[in-house]
């Protein structure tokens, strides 16, 4: 027999809110104020929510066990299959070398430090964001910087805030297609939505980063390479996430971004070249910044071999998320499992949708179409055009999956989390409470998804825990879900630069240790003003003509 949702267990709205935001808080006072590991956190949320779902609201234990697992498995396929194999490449390229090769062939471009910025934290940033994510394109960015001399404040809180625009879409897609898959959106139209949101700041972005850094004068002096970058990287950004998909956003924004500055290089140069450092204002920071040198030359054969692992990376990934060629895989091997003791035996009811609807669990183990599998291919391939023998490339995977084995645990536990509060009815109390925002919940639900990201660290984990309610309180106030899902997304990037992890991962590439408040308050101002941008752009595209008519329903 069905067990029926019940969204307000103790006729009580405000008592219910409460319980059920229970596991949600729990987690993130765990990651935010206690400092707790986050597989250890996200342990006690799931605790919490299996507590919550069982004796608040009522849900057998069994079915609430059965959609944690549920949850779990969806965790390690797709979403950790992709982290586990972009950071096998990722460590590959560093073991070699090619990293350092590509670190200096960056650096030799431009002289002037503000277009030094735009290509490294901005550009490159993007590639790497939509490569790795989890923290990566910070460590690199800020890595680099400092390399070349920039302070640490300025290498940390301008990788920060440049590790915005291309977050929504993250490693290869995995928070928007996270947020289809445990929510229940459509992932083609929640990933057209993000992209008719996010080019405008894609093209603000870079202009705030230099204004950040160097000031509004020294801004206008290079503006034309700043719009150069920020629309040849927006342009491609709309386009893919409109008519591919979200895997290949952010690598081919970034890469047309990247040629189209170093083009333009070429023909244009600013009159004055700017070499300071240290962030305007701040020039008494000069910390550990190191002495400029020379970047060291390399042969085209040598810059071939290290960025050809990621134009593998690239050519695969997009075949593999072609959908002729996804059907091809599935057709050899993608058996489809129905979760026993859970499928269609959850009903969800009015006033969440029209009439009574059961609520399927099937897992699909399509492991031949997955994004990871593709990547994995390309790593291999990339492997032995690095030179990798077989052996080493099967121990060096095995010692990534050693090293991200938290990682894996921490997305396991999250996944986990999410689909249990979406089955138990939790994330739909939370999204009736919120609807009572009323005409302003666009911009406080952009703000929802700035909150979970600055206090979770993962555009994915904020998906996760607050898609659910974003789709319930879209339709509860006649919205469209896709926009308010896309928001939670897109106010969510503003809240990258001030979560506790990216923090600590920019002070420790620049070697800035015990510095990380700060990082936290430069950083502070640019992250608060940018969500609330972002909010208002939400609100006229709910409300006002013609930005309304960009909505996707």
């Amino acid at each position: 027999m069905a067990w029926h949702q019940i969204y307000d267990p103790f006729g009580n709205m405000f008592v219910s809110t409460l319980l059920a935001s229970v596991p949600v808080v729990v987690m993130l006072a765990a990651l935010g104020f206690f400092h707790i590991k986050a597989h250890i956190a996200a342990a006690l949320g799931l605790a919490s929510a299996l507590l919550v779902a069982i004796f608040a609201y009522g849900m057998p234990a069994g079915l609430a066990g059965r959609a944690a697992v549920y949850g779990g498995m969806t965790g390690l396929l797709p979403i950790g299959w992709i982290v586990l194999n972009i950071i096998f490449l990722q460590q590959l390229a560093e073991k070699n070398g090619s990293f350092k090769i590509l670190q200096d062939s960056l650096s030799g471009i431009t002289e002037d430090r503000r277009l030094q910025l735009l290509l490294i934290a901005f550009c490159f940033g993007a590639f790497f964001e939509g490569a790795a994510d989890f923290g990566t394109p910070v460590a690199v960015t800020a890595g680099i910087l400092i390399g070349l001399g920039f302070s640490p404040l300025a290498a940390s809180g301008l990788s920060l805030i440049a590790n915005t625009a291309p977050v929504a879409f993250g490693a290869l897609g995995t928070p928007v297609i996270t947020l289809a898959k445990v929510h229940g959106y459509d992932l083609m139209a929640v990933t057209a939505m993000i992209g008719r949101q996010l080019p405008l700041f894609s093209l603000l972005v870079p202009f705030w980063l230099i204004w950040a850094f160097a000031g509004r004068k020294a801004m206008m002096e290079i503006w034309p390479a700043i719009l150069v970058t920020g629309l040849s990287f927006a342009i491609p950004q709309y386009l893919v996430s409109n008519f591919i998909g979200p895997e290949l956003v952010d690598i081919i924004a970034a890469i047309v971004s990247m040629i189209a500055l170093i083009l333009f290089l070429r023909v244009w140069q600013p009159k004055k070249i700017w070499t300071s450092t240290s962030l305007r204002g701040h020039e008494t920071d000069s910390g550990d910044a190191k002495t400029t040198t020379p970047p060291v030359r390399h042969s085209r054969s040598e810059l071939i071999r290290a960025w050809a692992p990621w134009a593998i990376l690239t050519v695969f990934v997009f075949v593999w998320g072609l959908p002729s060629f996804k059907t091809m895989l599935n057709d050899l091997f993608a058996p489809a499992f129905p979760i026993d003791g859970l499928h269609n035996l959850i009903l969800k009811v009015p006033p969440v949708v029209p009439s009574p609807k059961q609520e399927a669990a099937v897992y699909t183990l399509n492991l031949f179409s997955a994004t990871g599998s593709g990547i994995l291919l390309s790593a291999i391939v990339g492997a032995l055009v690095m030179k990798y023998d077989p052996l080493q490339i099967v121990v060096q995977w095995v010692r990534t999956l050693w090293l991200v084995r938290f990682s894996l645990l921490t997305i396991v536990l999250m996944l986990a989390l999410g689909t249990l509060t979406r089955y138990s009815g939790t994330d739909t109390t939370l999204g009736l409470a919120f609807a009572s925002t009323g005409a302003l919940y666009p911009f406080f639900g952009t703000l929802m998804g700035w909150i979970g990201v600055a206090m979770t660290g993962s555009d994915t984990a904020s998906n996760v825990l607050f898609g659910g309610m974003q789709k319930v309180a879209a339709e509860q106030l006649g919205l469209s879900p896709n926009l308010m899902g896309a928001a939670n997304s897109s106010g969510g990037v503003m809240g990258k630069m001030i979560d506790a992890q990216s923090i600590v991962v920019a002070s420790t590439a620049t070697r800035w240790f015990d510095h990380e408040g700060d990082i936290l308050r430069f950083v502070f101002f640019h992250s608060i003003a940018l969500a609330c941008l972002v909010g208002l752009y939400v609100t006229l595209q709910a409300y006002v003509w013609p930005f309304s008519a960009l909505v996707v329903h």
